[in-house]
């Protein structure tokens, strides 16, 4: 039996979230680090807001990121144990690469920003539209997305959990395969907060800046097996982990198979590092026996110390 280690994407900011980890310097500092990568201060963007900043894409990816290992640097001070895997959820698994040893936590910083302004440059604002849809079978709602697509794009972009599956491409064809959902039986299709259709085949202009600054990247052999989104497969060699890097921007994130490929290799138990608690939720709904166990404030973190 062994346990894992999944980092969160967009979506899982909160004005005020860090709070929940007391004055813990480790947190502070990670912040502060993070803040002089950037040469802007992430702490007070993340303590007092306003929501609208934090929630900008440019701001919210070095935000989780600096969240992500801010928590991971607590649990390793407190003498958490090292898992079997990490991963990421879209963002996420740059936070993973950085936990693993293979990114350093100042590079990484400054990369998520670029490829945040790639990806949001990629499709102007407005024209460009995610809706998760619940409820459905994967196959129906790819049905639907060719359905609904009428010479624009719209694509099953996150395979999230059984019955939770996010799509994604131009805002018209999005709206479309909404409706075009519904009509095969789907629970719920709800359109979501964000600035650009992330993980589509959109995305894919966004690939040149962002494989232009990964190569410039120093990449090490990761020392924890991290699973990435785009093949949910384990990489060692540091081309072949710039190279799923820049497709995963443009690919769909694969959460489901990377909680199974976990489960198969005996892990029983799948830790949230970071504020929120939604990788959490999904874990036992991905892969039988597993559980999650999201580590969003300092008790929860204290209580999964006894957990590993």
């Amino acid at each position: 039996m062994s346990f894992a280690f999944v980092f969160p994407g967009q979506g899982s900011q909160a004005v005020g979230m860090m709070s929940a980890y007391g004055d813990a310097p480790c947190v502070r500092a990670t912040f502060h680090e993070a803040s002089a990568a950037l040469g802007e201060d992430l702490w007070q963007m993340v303590a007092e807001g306003p929501a609208e900043r934090l929630a900008q894409t440019v701001n919210t990816q070095p935000v989780m990121l600096a969240a992500g290992i801010a928590v991971w640097r607590l649990w390793r001070e407190k003498g958490g144990g090292t898992p079997a895997f990490v991963a990421g959820h879209s963002l996420g698994e740059y936070a993973a690469l950085v936990a693993a040893g293979s990114l350093a936590f100042a590079d990484a910083v400054p990369l998520v920003r670029l490829r945040a302004q790639a990806m949001q440059d990629a499709v102007p604002l407005g024209q460009g539209a995610m809706a998760a849809i619940m409820g459905l079978e994967d196959e129906d709602i790819r049905a639907a997305c060719r359905e609904a697509a009428q010479d624009e794009v719209v694509e099953a972009v996150n395979f999230n959990a059984a019955g939770q599956t996010v799509i994604a491409g131009h805002k018209a064809a999005v709206e479309r395969a909404m409706t075009r959902c519904r009509a095969k039986g789907a629970k719920r299709a709800l359109a979501l907060p964000v600035s650009a259709p992330f993980h589509s085949s959109l995305m894919r202009p966004a690939t040149e800046r962002l494989a232009e600054h990964l190569a410039k990247t120093e990449f090490r052999t990761p020392q924890i097996p991290v699973i990435n989104n785009v093949d949910v497969a384990v990489e060692n060699d540091p081309s072949r982990i710039r190279d799923a890097l820049v497709r995963q921007a443009f690919h769909p994130v694969r959460w489901v198979e990377t909680i199974l490929k976990m489960a198969d290799s005996g892990v029983t138990r799948v830790f949230e590092c970071g504020p929120g608690k939604v990788l959490a939720g999904l874990a036992k709904r991905c892969a039988e026996g597993v559980s999650g166990i999201a580590m969003a404030d300092a008790a929860a973190l204290e209580t999964s110390l006894t957990l590993e």
